[in-house]
Order: structure tokens, then sequence, then C-alpha cells
């Protein structure tokens, strides 16, 4: 996906109000509008104009814009940065802040914000679509918001109570876009995984009474942990184990988020098997399991009994590591 400096498109400075915005899109369009624009590139920079126009007049688009960062350049092979909309708290259907990686690798740059705040079409204030604004007078429960959060893995093994910080986007009386934080104390469920959603009764938009506040919904991921991988319920962990653990087995002491078990290394294992423990992965109805992937460690030849041994090895076994790698080129 390529980089598009919305602000530099309109010509404005990323600290413009959105009067500011609204004023530079419509001296630009006029200029560049293809039925009265002389320019060869008219059509081309009237569809940038509107481009730019329709994330940046939008508070919640803006904001997530500026959030990935100032320091890309026109053109520039792009990427959100990972879990850029952390605690990015926003109003409307929920098309999926957690998505926001793979809709960064699928689609084009303007998609990506249609697809992070549920699909395209102009919103009212409330962010109803098409006719139904019309009736927003009549519907009385507030908006639902979304949030992306995360958490850390032992407390899916544990469950646990934790303050999470949200920041959402508001227009301040001078026109700009600042971003307003709130903390909530968040219940998190033993056995919870990535992807899954935690529904906050009340905490969304306000409704005609208190009892018709809309809801919120976070959206839980994992940090990054120094040691595990998850992927749904199941977690992997990579195993140090020296060469005659390997060869030989051994029994082995293997740390688990909530803990450590004994496992065996079956003799004859090669660096990179996958050793699975039922039942050790996230707590769920089924549980998921722990894979242990074998890391094969060379203990290192800095003596010279090390040296004999290795070189005893050697002879002994008469072991070519490349007899299959050389293949035949016919």
């Amino acid at each position: 996906m390529k980089y598009k400096d919305y602000y530099e498109v309109l010509a404005l400075e990323r600290g413009a109000s959105q009067d500011d915005i609204k004023r530079s899109y419509r001296k630009l369009a006029r200029k560049y509008h293809p039925d009265v624009s002389k320019e060869a590139n008219a059509e081309e920079r009237f569809k940038e104009l509107g481009e730019a126009y329709e994330v940046l007049k939008d508070p919640e688009k803006r904001a997530a814009y500026d959030r990935m960062g100032s320091e890309w350049r026109n053109g520039q092979e792009f990427q959100p940065p990972p879990n850029w909309d952390e605690g990015f708290e926003f109003r409307g259907s929920g098309g999926g802040s957690g998505a926001s990686d793979e809709a960064g690798a699928q689609a084009d740059f303007h998609s990506f914000f249609e697809q992070m705040f549920g699909g395209g079409g102009a919103r009212d204030p409330q962010g109803r679509h098409g006719a139904q604004a019309q009736h927003r007078a009549f519907d009385l429960r507030g908006e639902d918001h979304h949030a992306k959060v995360l958490i850390d893995l032992e407390d899916a093994y544990r469950g646990a109570q934790r303050s999470l910080s949200l920041q959402m986007p508001v227009v301040d009386a001078q026109g700009h876009v600042t971003l307003e934080t709130r903390t909530l104390d968040v219940a998190i469920p033993k056995g919870i995984r990535a992807g899954q959603h935690l529904r906050l009764a009340g905490q969304g938009g306000p409704g005609s009474t208190p009892d018709n506040a809309g809801d919120l919904y976070l959206e839980v991921g994992f940090r990054e942990h120094p040691r595990f991988r998850v992927d749904g319920r199941d977690v992997s962990i990579e195993l140090p184990v020296a060469p005659w653990e390997a060869a030989l087995g051994a029994q082995v002491t293997v740390p688990i988020v909530d803990g450590s078990v004994e496992m065996t290394v079956p003799a004859g294992s090669a660096g990179g098997r996958r050793l699975r423990l039922r039942g050790k992965g996230i707590p769920a109805s089924p549980p998921g399991d722990l894979y242990v992937i074998l890391n094969l460690v060379l203990p290192p030849a800095d003596g010279d009994a090390v040296k004999a041994a290795y070189d005893t090895l050697r002879r002994a076994s008469g072991f070519d590591p490349r007899a299959h790698f050389h293949g035949s080129s016919s």
C-alpha cells in the first residue's frame, strides 16, 4: 500500500482546523473540477482532493490517520504500525479496528479507513447513514462505541481486573481535532482469546436518558510476549535443548504461562520438532494446547576438552549434514 499525504494534497499544515480543511477543499475543488479546469491532470487531482477530504473532514478518520505518524511521504510503501489503534475509541458500526493490519496489506489507502470504520457513506454526527439520519430524533438509544485494547497473555489464563485508558477524537472550540482520554475499570474473563469482544453496557454514546446509553465494545488483543506466541487458543514456545538431550532423550522442565511442567524429549529428536502438551494452552472449553518447539543449541568449542569431544564425535558418527543437500542438476 502506498502512503498518501492528505494534508499535502489539500495544501494544509497538520494543525489545520476543520474549517480550514473545508475552505481549502472547496477552493481546490473549484480549481480542478473536470468540467471547468484546463489543467491536464484535473480529473486525477479532483479525485485525490475528494479522497483526502473524505478522511480529513471526519474527526475520527482524521485522528486515526494522524495516529499512524507524520514521518511518511507520498508514494512510500506503507504499513500501519503494529497496534497503532490500541485504545482508540470510535463510534459507528465497528467495522474492525483489529482488522487494520489485514486491511493495510490488502486494500488501497482510502479503503483502509472505510474498513476501519465499517464502510463508506456519509454519516451524520451520530454515525447513522442515509435515510436513517432523518429519523435520528426518534432514535432514543445512544450509539455503540468500539475500541481495541491489549492485555497480557497471563490475564487470559487467570482473569484480571484492569484499568484501561481510551482516547476518543473530539473537536474543540477552535475547530481542532483533539483526543479526549477516559479510564475504565474492566474485568478480563479467564479464557478470553484475541479477537473476542468485551461488552460494557451503557459506556457508549449518551441516549435520551441514562438508561438508553449505547454500549462500548472492546476488541481484545494480546501484547507481544517475550517468550510465548499465540494462535487462537493454542500457545507455542521455543525450548533450547542440548545435542545430547535431543539425541539421547531427556526429561526437561518447560515453562508455561501459569507455572512449569515436566516433559519428555524423545530420543532422536531434531531441531524444530514440535511437541504438544494437551490442555496447556489458553483455558477454554475445550482448552488450547501448548506446542514446544525444540531449538537445538550447540555448546561452544571454547576449550581443548570440548574440541576433542567434538572431534571424537565426528570420527565416531561419520555424520555428513549435507549428504542430501546437493541434488542432481539433471
